[in-house]
């Protein structure tokens, strides 16, 4: 029988590419708030012994993972099978660590909440930060896609001639990934990062590039800061206007409106976080890991090591 496939509001557009590319079936679930703001949820499709997977990127996660919890605890206690959550976003990463005395470890403490709940999680280009894996902090399997290849694929396909520049050295494996795959010259930025918000930036020797076009690469793009600085610099060094590339369209407040509104060419975003400058699909890569977790039949928790 075919796995279900069930979206979270918001993410019906990538369940239906996803359910029409490969042998799944979309589920049919009701998501509704009460007046006083509390949940409702609603499965309209029978789970009886049948395998789930549920697609919700958690961006802004606060508002979603009450939704998600019932829906994946409404499955298990109606008799569905391997819950498994596709998230391409996966939130609550940055505090990975205490910093400052009083602080909880949230990036743990979500971790764990959604190991409750969730059979497996896939999910795509998390920002790691200090950590090498998911595998420390959660406690069910998990497996992480990586975007280089679309990415590579779509540069070689709309920039003439590019260079690429990361933001940070966390992004150089990455960058250089892409780089090694569009077969493109590569830089990094050094960048110190002074609070939430301020950031100072030094752009590296950029005058072998002159006629090049710069693609500056992030895995995501919130306050927009980075990169509104590096289009400075890169204006103030008489360079072509830049492509702007992101991961994830976090774009907190009006982030995005600044970057078109700057020194840039275009600013495009894959498809992990709904937003109009979504033009690098990644469907097709979220379907190939489906359709390997499920390849072999499994009960409600896969018992395949972590993937990540």
């Amino acid at each position: 029988m075919k796995p279900l496939l069930f979206a979270l509001p918001g993410n019906e557009r990538l369940a239906r590419s996803i359910a029409e590319m490969g042998s799944l079936e979309l589920g049919k679930a009701e998501f509704r708030s009460f007046p006083d703001g509390e949940t409702y949820v609603r499965l309209c499709t029978e789970v009886k012994r049948r395998r789930c997977i549920l697609i919700c990127t958690l961006d802004r996660p606060d508002r979603k993972v009450m939704p998600l919890y019932f829906l994946a605890q409404t499955i298990t206690d109606l008799g569905g099978h391997s819950t498994c959550l596709l998230a391409p976003y996966l939130a609550y990463m940055r505090q990975d660590r205490q910093f400052k005395e009083g602080e909880g470890v949230t990036s743990k403490y979500f971790a764990e909440l959604l190991s409750r709940f969730a059979g497996s999680v896939i999910t795509i280009d998390p920002h790691l930060h200090r950590r090498t894996t998911l595998g420390g902090i959660y406690r069910v399997p998990t497996t992480i896609l990586h975007a280089a290849g679309p990415v590579s694929s779509w540069v070689q396909r709309h920039v003439e001639k590019p260079v690429l520049i990361g933001p940070d050295q966390e992004s150089a494996q990455w960058v250089s990934q892409v780089a090694d795959e569009s077969r493109t010259p590569y830089m990094i930025l050094e960048k110190a990062r002074r609070g939430d918000r301020e950031v100072k930036i030094r752009l590296p020797d950029i005058d072998h590039y002159r006629d090049h076009t710069p693609v500056l690469l992030d895995d995501i793009i919130s306050t927009g800061e980075t990169m509104l600085k590096t289009v400075e610099l890169l204006e103030e060094a008489d360079m072509k206007p830049p492509v702007c590339i992101g991961i994830h369209a976090v774009f907190s407040g009006s982030a995005y409106q600044k970057l078109m509104q700057a020194y840039t060419s275009r600013v495009v975003t894959c498809n992990t976080i709904p937003h109009c400058s979504n033009q690098i699909k990644l469907d097709r890569l979220c379907l190939n890991a489906v359709e390997k977790q499920f390849s072999q039949p499994g009960d409600r928790r896969p018992k395949s090591g972590n993937g990540d």
